[in-house]
């Protein structure tokens, strides 16, 4: 990374699925990126998976590490797999046509397992305390990305997603938070990716004070307000 961002370095794999991401939403990937540097970033997210006590995943980058692990080494408590970076990880991999064949899919099951906590939600390593929905999120989008679920806990998972919902229809960033656009976005898509759900998540009424709490967050500028009485911003139209 350039000298000025390198507070960011634990965050690398995220900051790669943002450019390649945009280059491929834009149909530019290919054309403005050079076929070694393509093979060379995607050898790059190989090596970020890890394995070890926990299973296996991808870390944000080697910056823990004085050296690249070999495949036959196993992650520290200091190094472990990331959930959200997992997340990019594989995100990043399937824009370059990647075919996994070497995602150690049982180990990324494990770390599944390993981070879903008590209450449903998943922390971003294991043993984190740090937890909320958009963790959840990553879980459910890996999962389906696998066609496995069976290394959570639906159940409580879905309980979580509950417990988050705000008087005003939508979904806080954990629960007795404050609704905003993003979180009520990553509640509402990971419950749509559950397969063979025995009942609607939400009842009829509860969708209908959801799109009411959406809508009354159209600003007359055009935008949408993240949160109520905020002022419209461009990331939660997208929301």
């Amino acid at each position: 990374l350039p000298h000025s961002q390198t507070e960011v370095d634990a965050s690398k794999m995220a900051l790669a699925f943002y450019c390649i991401g945009s280059l491929d939403l834009l149909g530019l990937f290919h054309e403005k990126t050079k076929e070694h540097d393509r093979a060379s970033w995607r050898e790059w997210i190989w090596q970020q998976q890890t394995h070890g006590r926990y299973g296996s995943g991808f870390r944000p980058s080697p910056f823990m590490t004085a050296t690249l692990n070999t495949p036959d080494e196993t992650y520290t408590d200091y190094d472990t797999p990331h959930l959200i970076m997992t997340y990019t990880a594989l995100l990043s991999l399937a824009i370059f046509r990647d075919d996994f064949s070497r995602l150690d899919r049982k180990g990324l099951l494990a770390f599944i397992r390993t981070c879903q906590r008590d209450d449903g939600s998943f922390c971003i390593v294991p043993g984190s305390n740090e937890t909320d929905l958009r963790s959840l999120y990553c879980a459910f989008a890996i999962s389906a990305m696998l066609d496995d679920w069976s290394a959570i806990d639906m159940r409580r998972a879905i309980g979580y997603i509950a417990s988050c919902r705000t008087y005003e229809g939508g979904y806080g960033q954990a629960p007795f938070c404050e609704a905003q656009g993003g979180t009520t976005y990553i509640a509402i898509a990971s419950l749509h990716l559950v397969p063979g759900l025995s009942k609607p998540p939400m009842t009829p009424a509860e969708r209908q004070l959801t799109i009411h709490w959406l809508i009354s967050n159209y600003h007359p500028s055009g935008g949408f307000c993240g949160r109520t009485g905020k002022d419209a911003d461009a990331c939660y139209c997208f929301w």
